[in-house]
Order: C-alpha cells, then sequence, then structure tokens
C-alpha cells in the first residue's frame, strides 16, 4: 500500500530502523531531520544486513576479537570500520576480554590517545591494561603512586607478572630510599607469584632461599625452586616451538660444552648444566615498551641512572645505586636476582671479566655504595 507521497508501508517482515519526522515552518524549510530512513533489502535494493545483527552477538564477536588479537591495529582497524562497531568494541564487556598483546604499544607510538585507550580498559578492570599502564606510569611517566596503585589493583586479581613486578620494587625500595626496602615484603609477593607458576618469580624465590636474602637461608628449597623454574621455562619453550612449527631437535640438543649455544637459533641455554639450548623467552609488552622507552632515550633513564643490564627487562634506577653490580666484573648491574641469573646464561658468563682486569682496561673503579651481587 502507498502513500500519497508514494512511499510503501513497511511490510511485517521488514525491519524499519528509525521513522523520520520532517517539519516544514511557515516559509517551507525544513526545520529539523532526524536520520535517513534505512529500509530493508526488499525495499531499498540495498544489503544492510549488519544493522540487523542483534547487539549482543556483535558484543559477543569483539570480546572473541580483543580476546585474539595479536597485535592493537587488529583491534583499532575495527574501531574505525563504523560508529555501531565503535560504540561496542569500547563497551566494558569486550574492553575486560582483551589479551596482553592488545596493549603491545611501541613506545614511537605513544600518545594521549594510547593513554586514555589503556585508561579505559584498565576501568573496565582488564588486569593486563592495569599491570601495562602501571609498569608505563611508575617507570616511564615516573607517576609513582598512581603506577603502584595500578599494579596493585593486578595484584589483588592473582596477575603474577604484577606481583613479581611489586617484589622488585620492594626489594629495591624503588621510587623511594634504601631504606624504604622491604625484604619480606618482596619475599611474599614472590612466593604468590611463584605459586601461580611465573618463572621470574621462581628464579628469584629460589635465590633467595639459597642466599638466606629477606627469608631464613633453605638451600635445598632453594634449588628445587631453581630446578622448577628451569623445567617451566624448558615446558615453555616446547610450547612455543609447537605452535610456531619449529623443529624441535634444532635447539634442544646435548652438548659436552654447555656454553656453545646453538649457532642458528638466538637464546640463552637453559639448564647449562646440562647443555640444552632453548630459545629466550618472550618478554612482556610491558617490558618490551620500557626498553624502546629508554632505547629511544640513549638507556639513559635521568642523571646518574642505570637500566637493568638484562635485554628483556627495561626496568630504570628511580634513585643512584639502585641495582646491584656483577661482584666479577662491576661492569653490569640487575635489578633483581632473576634478571641476573638469565642475563648469565643469555651473554654476559662470555663476557665477564674479573675486576682486576676491568680496572685495568678502564682506568676507573667500580662505585663502593653499589651492591654487589655474584654470579651463579
Amino acid at each position: 500500500m502507498r502513500t500519497r507521497r508514494g512511499l510503501c508501508y513497511p511490510r511485517a517482515d521488514v525491519c524499519v530502523d528509525k521513522i523520520v519526522v520532517k517539519r516544514r515552518d511557515f516559509a517551507g524549510y525544513n526545520m529539523a531531520c532526524r536520520k535517513r530512513q534505512r529500509f530493508s533489502p526488499v525495499i531499498a535494493g540495498n544489503s544492510d544486513l549488519f544493522d540487523a545483527l542483534p547487539d549482543d552477538l556483535v558484543i559477543s564477536i569483539l570480546s572473541k576479537l580483543s580476546s585474539s588479537a595479536s597485535c592493537p591495529s587488529d583491534f583499532i582497524n575495527v574501531l574505525i570500520t563504523c560508529k555501531r562497531l565503535n560504540s561496542f568494541a569500547l563497551q566494558p564487556l569486550v574492553l575486560t576480554k582483551a589479551s596482553s598483546k592488545l596493549f603491545a604499544i611501541k613506545a614511537e607510538n605513544w600518545s594521549e590517545s594510547a593513554h586514555r585507550f589503556l585508561k579505559c580498559c584498565a576501568d573496565a578492570g582488564n588486569v593486563e591494561a592495569c599491570y601495562t599502564l602501571g609498569m608505563i606510569r611508575f617507570y616511564c611517566l615516573q607517576n609513582r603512586g598512581s603506577g603502584a596503585s595500578l599494579m596493585a589493583k593486578a595484584a589483588i586479581s592473582s596477575h603474577a607478572p604484577a606481583l613479581y613486578s611489586l617484589a622488585v620494587i620492594q626489594f629495591n625500595g624503588s621510587g623511594g630510599s634504601k631504606n624504604d626496602k622491604d625484604l619480606r615484603a618482596g619475599v611474599a609477593l614472590c612466593a604468590r607469584a611463584a605459586f601461580l607458576g611465573h618463572i621470574d618469580a621462581l628464579r628469584e624465590l629460589g635465590h633467595c632461599l639459597q642466599d638466606g636474602y629477606g627469608v631464613r637461608q633453605n638451600i635445598t628449597e632453594g634449588r628445587r625452586f631453581l630446578v622448577q623454574a628451569n623445567a617451566r621455562e624448558l615446558a615453555a619453550g616446547l610450547s612455543s616451538a609447537s605452535v610456531s612449527n619449529i623443529a624441535t631437535c634444532s635447539w634442544l640438543t646435548w652438548s659436552h660444552h654447555p656454553t656453545n649455544r646453538h649457532p642458528n637459533v638466538p637464546g640463552c641455554p637453559l639448564l647449562s648444566d646440562f647443555g640444552c639450548n632453548v630459545p629466550a623467552p618472550e618478554a612482556h609488552p610491558a617490558n618490551k615498551f620500557l626498553t624502546d622507552w629508554f632505547g629511544s632515550r640513549d638507556g639513559i633513564p635521568g642523571p646518574g641512572l642505570r637500566l637493568c643490564s638484562h635485554v628483556g627487562c627495561g626496568r630504570p634506577e628511580t634513585r643512584k645505586h639502585e641495582f646491584r653490580r656483577c661482584s666479577v666484573c662491576g661492569a653490569v648491574n640487575y635489578c633483581s636476582r632473576a634478571c641476573q641469573a638469565l642475563d648469565w646464561k643469555l651473554r654476559h658468563k662470555a663476557e665477564c671479566a674479573p675486576v682486576e682486569r676491568w680496572l685495568d682496561e678502564e682506568g676507573v673503579g667500580g662505585d663502593g655504595m653499589d651492591e654487589a651481587i655474584a654470579e651463579s
């Protein structure tokens, strides 16, 4: 049935989005006009089936996309597609499911809009966003209170990397003075992260038990934690190799000379006492951001401050002489024993020279205020 203006009334199976109301004033001009009328394909002849999809189905699809995105661009490209996807993609239900790879923002691309997006995800309750933004604020933006608060929010939700990062802050007294160190709190946070299976926390806790650092010394128990950390890292290397279709035999080899890594595979000789060579673990996006952020500043976080020498860490000192130096050469420094152990296997074992040789070559001595850390 047609009206006087030639328009068709919609049938029962036709979905009309909004009815257009046009009013004319006395002069005959249009006073107001809302959205243009959208008809079904039967009437308008244009395919517009996307608008007929239920909202909950679109949100479910976007939630799956945010949890499986391999990089930020996978999600950003959806945001700029249309207004409906943009509005649904910023729903708390979608942002809560976002994975850590979605927050792998490069330091060179950091902007106020990226900061707002991370803040929006953190407000939605995403623990990965809380941890990543907390690390950026604490170390890069030097907003210590807000950064530690966000990491604590993630730690309350049993986020293992956040627990370990807070433990490192407690061990070093980061953001405060040397008197702000709390070794017992650091050990407690490490123990919680180790219980959740965090490899660096297991290794840190093992060294603390072996050295009696912040806890009663127990060499046997410490060794057990170190072996467990190696076993978990080996299992993670095997699983990553199976996902990326890398031949395991190319890097998991037995060698009578453990210090010689496989020449074609970059990595660290995990379980080096037994000659097993596995690829180095992939760094968290937050650590990659810290590395790129301070790398663009020539690796100098501030006057007299230094970065952790482990390439996968990126943590800077928040005050002078905060990190411990290598007790043999004095040329490298580490934020934790876990970073020292990883870097020792990765590269420093082949580069470390006795302190006498280092003094002869450089002509200067180490800073006596630094805490020395022994190589294992």
